[in-house]
């Protein structure tokens, strides 16, 4: 049978109810004067709130570390396109273009175009239409019949 609670039995949680210390309220409380704040210095001060990335006279981390990198802002990103994947998603003499690669799911998203690359066979003749191509690449479609478009 489980023990009733009582309200004499009540207890709030361990470390719940912390005591408030009163500053400032005369030397006899132990926090009187300058009630805990040491003397003078900007930490004394009414808003007296130092940033975090403040270290006195030193010079600071931001400033130590030098600066790196560099972002090329005229990069061409290309969706890539592998002829193996071509030769099991195709049939023969089918029309490739980057709408229905994206729409069948081989790329994710254009970027700055399509480029094919030449890893893998392919056997059937396929019109592949792209932004790109590697040389290996058209060589390999050109010899099975394929023709190519430079878009």
């Amino acid at each position: 049978m489980p023990e009733i609670l009582t309200i004499d039995q009540l207890r709030p949680t361990p470390g719940s109810n912390k005591k408030f210390k009163r500053l400032g309220r005369g030397q006899g409380s132990g926090k009187g004067k300058t009630a805990g704040r040491g003397h003078k210095g900007q930490k004394a001060r009414g808003t007296g709130k130092v940033s975090p990335w403040m270290e006195g006279g030193q010079t600071p981390l931001h400033r130590r570390l030098p600066k790196f990198g560099f972002k090329n802002f005229t990069k061409k990103v290309y969706a890539v396109v592998n002829l193996d994947t071509l030769e099991e998603k195709f049939e023969s003499n089918d029309v490739v273009t980057p709408e229905v690669l994206l729409e069948k799911g081989i790329i994710k998203k254009i970027y700055d175009g399509v480029k094919i690359l030449a890893r893998g066979e392919i056997t059937k003749p396929l019109v592949v239409k792209a932004h790109k191509f590697s040389e290996k690449a058209k060589e390999k479609i050109e010899k099975v019949g394929g023709k190519i478009e430079v878009i």
